[in-house]
């Protein structure tokens, strides 16, 4: 049985006013990129969250930014054989409350209204993490759209997250992003390397996620990498999830890519996280071989 987070912080109080989100300072200090916490915010009415914007949004970014499928899913799904729902994306969002399906409009910033949104939100983020994970970058947004009773799978980001509830009520089981066991290194540089999110879950793991039960104007911080698995409640649910990069996660992803490429290669490297030494020679590794690319397509 998994540990259960009900409980906000204590001061939990909005710092910016006004502002979409509110955040206590001394959490964030204490608990951002190290555990799960709960946050509370005001999006829950804006208009850009309702359904009829959201078919407008579909249908505004490009294909290959709108996934979905059927909602009747496992938490161990093989990502390869998720269930088409038989419907086009805008029938999709229309009939979400009868046809047992789970929907992701990515890359949101692209259309400049959710990009003004999602800048509002960050902006607020970035100065109580400066000190800590100072260079916020490659700032993006995610909205999900569910059925009663969806399920998404058990699998990991890398990136940082706050997932915000809008509309419905969802129970997330987050992890630890730093237990390898529950998240290998192979499946990490799987991930960073263009594999899927998706990764595979054992009933052993039941006992070591905590429990967010969110209902609309509550959220929560997934730190970088920490797996996690969500389950709708009896309406339909829709959450905005705010994430970015840092200089410390950017430097992660290069560590990661760069130790997949010397394990085809047939090495065993050293585990991201170990050493910072190496993971700062990795990175700069990385980028040396990204400007080397750059260059030679100038060329080409």
């Amino acid at each position: 049985m998994s540990n259960v987070s009900d409980a906000s912080p204590a001061g939990l109080e909005p710092l910016v006013r006004p502002g979409w989100l509110q955040l206590d300072a001394e959490t964030l200090r204490r608990h951002f990129d190290r555990s799960a916490f709960r946050v509370r915010h005001r999006l829950a009415d804006h208009t850009l969250m309702q359904l009829t914007r959201l078919v407008e949004l579909a249908r505004e970014l490009p294909e290959d930014c709108v996934e979905y499928n059927a909602g009747n899913l496992s938490i161990n799904q093989d990502a390869a054989l998720n269930p088409r729902n038989g419907l086009s994306v805008a029938q999709t969002l229309q009939r979400i409350e009868t046809c047992r399906s789970w929907l992701v409009l990515k890359n949101i910033q692209d259309a400049a209204p959710y990009r003004r949104l999602l800048d509002e939100c960050l902006d607020q983020v970035e100065p109580l993490i400066a000190d800590s994970d100072p260079g916020m970058c490659l700032r993006k947004g995610f909205i999900f759209v569910s059925s009663p009773g969806a399920l998404t799978p058990y699998h990991a980001d890398m990136e940082y997250n706050f997932l915000l509830q809008v509309r419905g009520g969802k129970t997330m089981i987050v992890f630890d992003g730093d237990e390898r066991a529950l998240l290998s290194e192979a499946q990490r540089e799987s991930i960073v390397s263009g594999g899927h999110r998706n990764a595979p879950y054992l009933d052993a793991f039941a006992d070591r996620g905590t429990a967010f039960a969110l209902e609309p104007g509550d959220g929560v911080h997934v730190p970088f990498s920490s797996p996690h698995w969500v389950r709708v409640g009896d309406e339909v649910s829709v959450s905005l999830s705010i994430t970015f990069q840092s200089r410390r996660s950017a430097r992660t992803i290069a560590a990661h890519k760069v130790n997949a490429r010397l394990r085809r290669w047939g090495l065993q490297p050293r585990q991201v996280g170990e050493s910072a030494a190496l993971d700062t020679l990795k990175h700069a590794l990385y980028r040396g071989a990204v400007r080397l690319q750059q260059l030679a397509g100038h060329r080409s």
